[in-house]
């Protein structure tokens, strides 16, 4: 059977350091460092506690508006590939209705010389300017969205 290779599986090593081990250290800490210098040792150790920490939050702060920044531009591509999607069809739907208004003018043109032409059929003056002014509507609407 073809499947994925085998990977050794890998789990992370955690410190498992209880009470009775902190108990331990603390009281190695005070012998070895004796009771005057220990506070101090132990203010020392928390500050560089305090500073490993926010150099953490820092790089994990950094790291998470990197992603952040990231999927903002995927956005931004993909929606601007969407807008040039729908800039394509809306040209297309345009020159459809304008060969379609061509064929419907040629062929009222063609009935001109028949006298008993169905009134029904025919396209008017305010017809023609309504379609006119859609398609440049929708020109200006097209050359508004690439600004």
């Amino acid at each position: 059977m073809a499947g994925p290779a085998m990977r050794p599986s890998f789990t992370p090593i955690m410190f498992d350091i209880g009470f009775s081990e902190l108990f331990l250290i603390a009281i190695v800490a005070l012998v070895v460092l004796g009771p005057e210098r220990l506070p101090k040792a132990a203010r020392f150790a928390g500050l560089w506690v305090r500073r490993a920490r926010a150099q953490w939050y820092s790089v994990k702060s950094e790291l998470e508006n990197e992603l952040a920044s990231e999927e903002l531009k995927r956005t931004l591509r993909d929606t601007r590939q969407a807008v040039a999607d729908i800039d394509a069809d809306i040209r297309t739907a345009q020159a459809e209705a304008r060969r379609e208004f061509d064929t419907m003018q040629a062929q009222i043109e063609s009935d001109d010389t028949d006298d008993s032409a169905d009134s029904t059929a025919l396209i008017d003056s305010d017809d023609k300017a309504m379609i006119e002014a859609t398609g440049e509507s929708i020109t200006n609407e097209n050359s508004d969205v690439r600004r």
